[in-house]
């Protein structure tokens, strides 16, 4: 049996759940009564049928609405691996960072090519820090201070998920000297990034290697898998670019948050309306059981 699980926090009319039982029927799926998680917010109908043919059938058809379908048993996760950058938090680091130096359009029009599986994430990395070499490194706490701010939903996903016994750990591209401190402020057990390198204050334009791209976030989610002997049916894997698409595909719940055409377009879920939180509804969690704090 699977469940279709729609999400809309700025209300689901009662209207448009039952249209999407009835899509979900005359696509050759067999849906029970809705059942709702929240009400007004989320609610999961399950169905026995072609999990494919009934995304199709509901996927883009409620405005405002986004869509999980998957297999109804081991819904909650027992693992969650998160990219950082525009999924956890707001903002590219890299970009912000590049602002200090006055070359923030130049580096972030390389950013949005690398995350839209144009470039190669490994070099387009090496070309943008080489431009920073000279950075003053007070730079980077400034920009921490000053740019960082944690994604919508980010805390009550990661701490609720914990709460549940869940391993969360956040995997990025990015820079540890951010995903270290943005890890602890969101409630991560870990955090994996790249080291930027620094001699005599300044930024050397060089980060250490191996850098950590789509390769290294792919091997964590095995690794983790592993560790706590897991299947991949219990994971949970979210991110927004091209290098998140390997962990993305490799996971049991694979989620494009908010995410660049050529990830949205290949992961089993997208979130396109939502925030963070419509991962706990996907899980069937319901607000009474959101840890925020």
């Amino acid at each position: 049996m699977f469940t279709a699980t729609l999400i809309a926090a700025n209300g689901l009319p009662g209207g448009e759940v039952s249209a999407a039982a009835d899509r979900l029927a005359a696509a050759g799926c067999r849906p029970s009564a809705p059942r709702w998680i929240d009400a007004d917010a989320a609610v999961d109908i399950d169905f026995i049928g072609d999990s494919l043919a009934a995304r199709a059938s509901l996927e883009g058809v409620f405005v405002g609405v986004d869509l999980i379908v998957q297999p109804r048993a081991g819904r909650r996760k027992a693992l969650l691996i998160a990219d950082m950058d525009s999924t956890m938090i707001t903002v590219e680091c890299i970009d912000e960072l590049a602002d200090y130096a006055g070359i923030k359009a130049q580096v972030a029009e390389v950013t949005e090519r690398a995350m839209r599986g144009e470039l190669d994430f490994e070099g387009a990395l090496d070309a943008r820090v080489a431009l920073l070499a000279g950075l003053d490194e007070g730079a980077i706490d400034r920009c921490l201070a000053e740019r960082v701010r944690n994604m919508p939903g980010a805390v009550p996903l990661v701490r609720t998920m914990r709460a549940g016994g869940a391993l969360a750990i956040l995997v990025s591209g990015g820079f540890t000297r951010f995903a270290e401190p943005v890890a602890a402020r969101i409630g991560f057990d870990r955090a994996i990034a790249n080291r930027l390198l620094v001699a005599e204050g300044q930024l050397t334009g060089a980060v250490a290697k191996p850098i950590v791209g789509a390769a290294t976030k792919e091997a964590t989610l095995n690794a983790a898998i592993t560790e706590r002997e897991l299947t991949a049916a219990q994971t949970l894997a979210v991110g927004d670019g091209a290098n998140d698409l390997p962990m993305i595909r490799a996971a049991g719940l694979g989620v494009a948050y908010h995410a660049k055409p050529i990830v949205a377009a290949a992961a089993a879920a997208r979130i396109e309306h939502g925030d963070l939180t419509a991962l706990l509804w996907a899980q069937g969690i319901p607000r009474a059981e959101w840890v925020s704090e």
